[in-house]
């Protein structure tokens, strides 16, 4: 099955599940879906970011959270987040569910599931779906959001500014 025919949940606003449709169907309509994101940290709190494929459909090119990606139909958040760190990075770790977003423009209309993880493993990066990644600070982070916020994807951003002012980074 294609990328594009991949099937996952419509849902409402309070994210309850109303239907199912295809990942073309939902881009394309704008319906909202779920998402998981998650920052990976080093022992010394820098934060994995990856810079997205030019293939990408939705803000190629543009650094994002560590690992993200769809839910797929039947699948929970946590579920979602374990399989997405390990395809996209190589690595199966411990995650810690920090908060919840509901679905808005900079999210993509995804309701997000957000998670955090500290890693000592070798990062693997997947390069269909990742063009680089390294470890930054989260200071060396922010101030380059604040500077040329349009090669971050607005989702990361958001959620990066919510963990920051929860303490979490």
């Amino acid at each position: 099955m294609s990328e594009q025919q991949e099937i996952y949940a419509v849902v409402d606003a309070e994210d309850k599940v109303i239907g199912k449709a295809t990942r073309r169907e939902i881009h394309e309509k704008g319906l909202w879906h779920r998402s998981v994101h998650v920052f990976v940290l080093n022992g010394t709190g820098a934060l994995f970011l990856q810079k997205r494929s030019f293939s990408k459909d939705l803000y190629p090119g543009c650094w994002d959270s560590s690992s993200s990606g769809h839910v797929d139909w039947g699948e929970s958040y946590e579920q979602a987040a374990s399989r997405e760190l390990w395809e996209e990075l190589g690595i199966r770790e411990t995650l810690v569910f920090q908060f919840q977003v509901k679905a808005c423009k900079e999210t993509g209309w995804e309701h997000v599931g957000f998670f955090t993880t500290t890693t000592t493993k070798k990062i693997t990066i997947n390069a269909d779906e990742i063009i680089e990644g390294r470890y930054y600070t989260p200071r060396e982070v922010r101030e380059w959001f604040i500077a040329k916020p349009a090669e971050f994807a607005p989702g990361f951003i958001l959620l990066f500014e919510k963990a920051f002012k929860r303490g979490i980074l």
